[in-house]
């Protein structure tokens, strides 16, 4: 139906529809716009697009297990990722380069003491690589007025932007994947399997020689048992002997020593009993007889002392003494008529009057 056919109700009644049907129109674009936004933006944050980053590189022997995309980690953290993986060119002294990525803030730890290590990642020949945190180097990135300046020379300490030098160089540290570890154990044990079969071939030697062992160990335990079986007497005897050794009545020490010495001991003993006693009594007697005799000797002494300390004039007394008899003396020595009692002192030994006996005989 025409437009112009209509009434002006139904006229006004379709322009308030065709404005509400536009109205959600609208709206349903910009909540359609507005969720691809968010969903641009989450995924940004969740793939780090806004993340400053700075590129590394390093050369390989084999790419084996690495591709874009892989994660590169740090301390156990995923630090960034890998960017490219290409072969270097036929002469070159390198095989492969890889280029990586490692994000804010975590390329502070990378210094230039820092390797890139090789590790496996599973048993099927996947690999990963893992950056190592610097020591004693310089860091490889220094950011300045929001800005990121990469190291240029080590030795000077001079940075360059990071527009203008692309990325830092690491030293690898590759290990082989586990699929060559594993063939290269597995070639080993080829080449040892010679030397495992002689030796089971020697363990079996060694078996076969401890079966006759065995078997002579077993007819000498036999004959043992025999011999404990004619033993049996013996070992009776000396039970009944030691038995008669335990007695009470000591008949061990009548077998080492006899009655009659047994007596004889007895009796030596009680005689050097009650000599040690007379010795004893003696001894008390003579202790106190000296005990007396040192008593007097003490009073003597003192008496002597006191008589000395009362006359101070009788050691001069008696030295003039001594000296008028010695001088009486010599002059008797000197007299003709008594002259010939005095004889001469000789150190002449004194001559024995016993004749002695052939051969050391009484």
């Amino acid at each position: 139906m025409p437009l112009q056919d209509l009434t002006p109700e139904l006229r006004t009644r379709l322009s308030r529809v065709e404005r509400a049907v536009g109205a959600f129109v609208l709206l349903a674009t910009l909540l359609l716009l507005a969720g691809f936004v968010y969903y641009l933006r989450h995924t940004a944050e969740a793939k780090g697009w806004f993340i400053p980053k700075v590129n590394y590189y390093t050369y390989l022997h084999n790419a084996n297990g690495l591709k874009a995309g892989d994660h590169v980690k740090l301390m156990g953290f995923d630090v960034g990722e890998i960017k490219r993986v290409e072969a270097m060119e036929p002469f070159d002294q390198y095989d492969v380069f890889v280029e990586f990525s490692i994000k804010a803030p975590y390329y502070g730890y990378l210094w230039s003491d820092s390797k890139v290590k090789v590790g496996a990642a599973d048993f099927l020949g996947g690999r990963y690589l893992e950056v190592t945190k610097g020591v004693s180097g310089k860091a490889t990135v220094k950011e300045e007025n929001n800005a990121l300046f990469l190291l240029a020379d080590v030795e000077k300490g001079l940075y360059e932007p990071a527009a203008k030098r692309k990325h830092y160089g690491l030293e690898a540290v590759e290990s082989p994947a586990v699929t060559d570890q594993l063939q290269a154990m597995v070639a080993k044990v080829e080449a040892a399997m010679p030397g495992i079969l002689g030796i089971t071939n020697r363990v079996n030697d060694v078996l076969a020689s401890s079966t006759l062992a065995i078997n002579r160990a077993a007819a000498a335990i036999t004959n043992l048992d025999a011999t404990v079986v004619s033993a049996r007497p013996v070992l009776t005897n000396l039970a009944v002997i030691t038995t008669q050794l335990r007695d009470p009545r000591g008949s061990l020490g009548e077998w080492i020593i006899p009655t009659n010495i047994n007596r004889q001991v007895q009796t030596a003993l009680t005689s050097a009993n009650k000599t040690i006693v007379t010795v004893n009594t003696n001894m008390v007697e003579i202790a106190a007889v000296l005990k007396r005799t040192l008593e007097d000797s003490a009073q003597i002494t003192s008496n002597l002392n006191a008589q000395v300390q009362a006359n101070s004039l009788i050691l001069s007394e008696i030295s003039s003494l001594v000296i008028h008899s010695d001088e009486l003396m010599q002059g008797l020595k000197r007299n003709w008529l008594l002259k010939s009692s005095f004889t001469g002192v000789t150190n002449a030994p004194v001559k024995s009057i016993v004749v002695p006996a052939i051969g050391g005989g009484k």
